[in-house]
């Protein structure tokens, strides 16, 4: 058993699908409320919110709320992983290689998260998720045909 430990020769099985449902609620949390502060103080970050890509301070504060409050609900629930982490990540790499001009310690945080989004959109939902449940569904109905 220590040895399967150390050494495992597989990803898969309920283990595995526990710790990806704890990264995707921990960080998915973490970023709502920075989505959630972000909508409390619209009025005065919408005056200098960074304007990145040229889109303006108002319309990137408007993407950044986007990606932080509603996707980050995606993440949690497990519902079209895949897809709602592109603009998690396309956020991430805009904040640290824009926003922050990737210096460390300032840009750390956008780091993080990109990396992690990134882990996420590789490893995909686990089995604790919605996408798993539609999935599961979607597959028992082909095989009733």
């Amino acid at each position: 058993m220590l040895y399967d430990f150390l050494f495992p020769q597989s990803f898969k099985g309920k283990g595995v699908s526990v710790l990806i449902l704890a990264l995707r609620v921990f960080f998915g949390v973490l970023f709502f409320v920075h989505g959630v502060d972000k909508m409390m103080n619209f009025e005065q970050l919408s005056r200098h919110f960074p304007s990145v890509l040229g889109f303006g301070s108002y319309m990137s504060l408007m993407l950044a709320i986007f990606c932080e409050f509603c996707c980050s609900i995606f993440l949690i629930a497990g519902l079209m992983q895949r897809i709602i982490l592109i603009p998690m990540i396309i956020s991430m790499g805009v904040a640290f290689f824009d926003v922050h001009d990737a210096i460390l310690p300032e840009g750390e945080l956008a780091l993080i998260y990109m990396i992690t989004f990134f882990i996420l959109f590789l490893i995909g939902p686990g089995r604790y998720s919605l996408d798993y449940l539609i999935d599961t569904r979607i597959q028992k109905l082909r095989k009733l045909k």
